[in-house]
């Protein structure tokens, strides 16, 4: 036995434990997981099958955006229609807004020239003319009551404040005057009656006043005191 195979052998006889090489995990370690296969190394299946994936994906997102741009292009449509059919109607409430008082007047217009006409009939002798005249008196009067009626319709009011207390937002007084046993600040007549719409004023009524009586002067006596 050589000096070499004892040196071998001696560590074992002495009862050494035997020496694990540096890189050696030793039994205990957990084995090593296989590494990750590249994808260049997939499977042609898989990759098939990735792909038709994410091809049924981007189908359905583009199936989605279409539906969308075609819900916004609908909305805008109908917004515009819609803009467009409320300038139509304000166009028309403008423009034919005074159709149902115009279609009202012309009642007023024929009964004005039946009058007119009855006018011009030439009158033999004086009780014709007269006649014709209080015809013609009578015709104007049912006209006023047809176009007040007709103003009453529409929400028009005329102002007409005799004996009323005089009020700036309806009356406009023209003059003051004394009025014996009429209350200072009352409408003591009415120049030209007004009109208003509904709660609007047209037009103020143009009325006198009653002048405010001026105040009594102080006794003599009691300013020479003074």
């Amino acid at each position: 036995m050589t000096d070499t195979q004892k040196d071998e052998k001696a560590p074992h006889a002495q009862g050494a434990e035997p020496q694990m090489p540096a890189n050696d995990p030793g039994p205990e370690a957990a084995p090593a997981e296989p590494a990750a296969q590249p994808e260049s190394e997939m499977p042609r299946a898989e990759l098939e099958a990735r792909f038709a994936a994410l091809a049924a994906e981007l189908a359905e997102k583009t199936a989605e955006l279409a539906a969308f741009k075609d819900s916004a292009l609908r909305q805008l449509a109908d917004h515009q229609n819609q803009r467009r059919r409320a300038e139509n109607e304000m166009a028309d409430t403008r423009k034919y807004g005074a159709a149902p008082f115009a279609r009202d007047a012309l009642a007023i217009a024929d009964n004005l020239r039946r009058a007119l006409a009855a006018a011009a009939a030439p009158a033999d002798d004086q009780a014709a003319r007269a006649q014709t005249f209080d015809s013609l008196r009578q015709g104007l009067e049912l006209v006023e009551r047809e176009f007040m009626a007709i103003l009453d319709r529409h929400g028009i009011k005329r102002i007409d404040p005799l004996g009323e207390k005089f009020d700036p937002n309806w009356h406009q007084a023209m003059f003051e005057a004394d009025a014996p046993g009429a209350e200072p600040g009352t409408v003591m007549q009415v120049m030209q009656s007004g009109y208003r719409l509904h709660d609007r004023l047209l037009r103020p009524a143009m009325v006198g006043v009653v002048k405010a009586k001026a105040a009594a002067p102080a006794p003599e006596g009691e300013s020479s005191n003074s």
